[in-house]
């Protein structure tokens, strides 16, 4: 009767979907759940239980949904995550509520930094905490003309800070541009907003250097024809 059940476990796991609406784990937790039920009513040995549960687990470990795969996917997620912080006054200054991403007066309301990178010279970098989230991008520069068109365009930006009120003036080092999220953000505007910003800004950050890249080898390729149509 055991073999029984466990081959038609085995089947069941192993049998192609082409849909699936369940999250990746839940039937192989609901096989886990099966198993279990049946072996504490059967008396299976524990070495039995631990061979049918890794079986019914490992066709599911290392399904990832398709919508996970790209960076952008993942710092929403991870965002959305990190975005749950509140209202917490500071337990060094009296009648003081700070940023404590930044402060870091309390190493107890630090949680664990995130990094999600495609390569190491496009990643971003996620920094919680219990009142505020820090999140840095480093900006693709595949050359040293890009490198210029970064730093200029950052720069732009960040002596304009206060218009985008989440922007820091100062990039977090190793970084190209970094925003600073508190509770007081979060309350006054809408969290998913405030995440699709910062993907959009991910998104098309590097079209713009792209385009003014463009458009700068444009610029310079009709100066030089210009300046050495005298010496035709």
């Amino acid at each position: 009767m055991i073999n029984t059940e466990r081959e038609a476990w085995g089947e069941s796991i192993h049998r192609p979907t082409t849909t699936r609406t369940s999250p990746p784990f839940s039937l192989g937790h609901s096989v886990i759940q099966e198993s279990l039920r049946t072996s504490t009513a059967s008396g299976l040995r524990d070495d039995s239980l631990v061979l049918d549960l890794h079986t019914a687990i490992t066709p599911y470990a290392n399904r990832v949904p398709k919508n996970h795969d790209t960076p952008p996917s993942c710092v929403r997620s991870s965002l959305t995550a990190a975005l749950t912080i509140s209202n917490f006054a500071s337990q060094a200054s009296e009648r003081h509520n700070t940023p404590q991403v930044e402060a870091r007066d309390s190493p107890e309301l630090l949680l664990n930094p995130l990094h999600i990178s495609r390569n190491e010279n496009e990643k971003v970098f996620i920094e919680p905490s219990r009142n505020s989230v820090r999140v840095s991008i480093r900006i693709k520069q595949a050359d040293e003309i890009e490198h210029i068109l970064v730093h200029k365009f950052t720069r732009f930006l960040t002596q304009r800070a206060e218009s985008f009120f989440i922007l820091r003036r100062k990039p977090v080092e190793g970084f190209d541009i970094s925003f600073l999220i508190t509770n007081f953000h979060t309350e006054k505007m809408l969290t998913h907003k405030l995440i699709d910003f910062v993907i959009e800004f991910m998104e098309e950050v590097d079209k713009e250097i792209s385009e003014m890249k463009l458009f700068l080898n444009a610029r310079a390729r009709f100066v030089a024809e210009s300046f050495l149509t005298p010496f035709d």
